[in-house]
């Protein structure tokens, strides 16, 4: 443990994913004392990146999110990374229904479902409408899927438009509620999707040098062992055997196991322990990371910047969950997007489920891992036919990988169900000084959800140590 961290914090903040690294500085910001604990090397949570040896440098995940990311980032961050976010401008579709290109905001989306698909135009703006309006407060008996169907009734091809990219993005099904899907598709509807250009290691780079400056202490490869509760009221964290007293605590941790572990179902009441066991995880993912030799460089006019590719004939969650992937998004990765970098690279995501890879013995496990690449290479070749020769490092992730690093019950990349918000925002009501900020429900998930929640938490922390 180091030497010169403080005898106690005004505030412990458990986990350094986007929330909680924004909660962290938004506190600091704020004139209180900070620590920052992460169990991994280095914070980013699924922000991250990882090094191969060539050269290689693999962003993690699929990093897509809407505009008001630069908005979040100008007043909770710095202006120079507000500045590094840039515009996605085109996304591709290929799948049995229909083939195109679109730079995903409204006005494009409106000319595709009219002039493409025939849609009348005042059904769109309808739909764009209602989508628009939807908050945490309207009906969540009422299912995206019904949504669809009250305005598209029988057009599998426009809800696969509509709901696919979301559901890459967030894990949306077309049996959680509509307003789940409105929120999330509606931010991204505004003015398209946009990404971090220099990669996702030096936007963690830049966020620690933030929170140096305001004097956060981040302590990494330190678990947090346990959060000390006496009398209903947060005493401290308890890191690497020595306990540090504290006044609040924000987990950036999975939010079961949050209350189930970090703290314990005994320090809840009965039936708020009982609602949270009734939350359900959200799914998890695969990728799949193919770095290509010195010199090759992808023709963007042929790949773009995503591809939602499939070969199911319609949009269905358990296709997109099996095993045996049918659908993927390929991300790809010029070197304009790491300036100073010279490599292309592309990563592959597909949706998956944690029990699909949990318990499978080690030789099968590298097997379908090595199938999961092949896979990916195979559907790639469709759109580059040289691409084995090209590619001179490729590995794959799984739902063990994300469980593995991040420590998300079962591999969870997007948090909880819809379900798990209002349990998170419960908890300070059970333990006082005791806060949640990660991806709870889907429109908690994502970059902008998660730094927007951290924000959310550290106000409430901040007004709690001022009482």
């Amino acid at each position: 443990m180091p030497q010169n961290l403080r005898e106690s914090y005004d505030v412990i903040v458990i986990g350094a994913g986007l929330a909680g690294m924004t909660a962290a500085n938004t506190l600091a910001r704020a004139g209180r004392s900070v620590l920052l604990v992460e169990q991994h090397s280095k914070p980013g949570g699924l922000a991250t990146w990882f090094r191969r040896p060539g050269g290689h440098v693999f962003d993690v995940s699929l990093h897509g999110f809407p505009v008001g990311m630069i908005k979040s980032c100008r007043r909770y961050w710095t202006a120079e990374i507000a500045a590094s976010i840039v515009q996605l401008k085109h996304i591709r579709f290929d799948n049995p229904q229909f083939t195109l290109e679109t730079t995903f905001d409204r006005e494009d989306f409106t000319r595709l479902l009219v002039q493409r698909f025939g849609i009348p135009p005042e059904t769109v703006q309808a739909f764009f409408d209602a989508a628009r309006t939807m908050n945490q407060f309207d009906d969540p008996a009422f299912s995206a899927g019904q949504l669809f169907e009250k305005f598209f009734p029988g057009r599998s091809d426009v809800v696969r438009l509509l709901m696919e990219p979301i559901t890459y993005a967030n894990g949306s099904t077309l049996e959680d509620p509509a307003l789940s899907y409105g929120i999330v598709f509606s931010n991204f509807m505004s003015k398209g999707v946009y990404t971090f250009q220099g990669g996702s290691d030096r936007l963690i780079r830049l966020m620690q040098e933030e929170m140096q400056r305001n004097g956060v202490d981040v302590l990494v490869s330190r678990a947090a062992e346990k959060i000390t509760v006496e009398n209903r009221r947060v005493a401290g964290v308890t890191v690497a055997g020595r306990t540090i007293p504290c006044r609040a605590v924000v987990s950036n941790a999975n939010l079961l196991g949050t209350i189930f572990q970090l703290v314990g179902e005994g320090h809840f009441d009965a039936d708020f322990a009982e609602q949270a066991r009734a939350v359900r995880l959200n799914n998890s993912s695969t990728q799949v990371y193919l770095g290509l030799k010195p010199g090759v460089r992808l023709d963007e006019s042929v790949c773009g910047d995503l591809l939602f590719c499939s070969t199911a004939p319609a949009f269905r969650t358990d296709w997109l969950l099996s095993r045996e992937a049918t659908s993927r998004t390929f991300s790809f990765y010029y070197p304009k997007t790491r300036p100073g970098h010279d490599r292309c690279c592309v990563v592959a995501s597909a949706n998956a489920r944690y029990e699909d890879w949990s318990d499978l013995p080690p030789e099968e496990y590298a097997a379908r891992k090595g199938v999961l690449v092949e896979n990916a290479l195979a559907a790639l070749e469709k759109y580059l036919p040289e691409i084995r020769g090209q590619v001179d490092h490729a590995e794959a992730s799984t739902p063990r990988t994300f469980k593995r690093y991040t420590l998300h019950w079962h591999g969870a990349s997007f948090g909880t169900k819809f379900e798990g918000l209002a349990v998170s925002r419960a908890i300070p009501e059970q333990i006082a000084g005791l806060y949640h900020a990660g991806s709870v429900g889907i429109i908690m998930s994502g970059w902008l959800g998660a730094v927007n929640y951290g924000v959310i938490a550290a106000n409430d922390v901040d007004a709690f140590l001022m009482k």
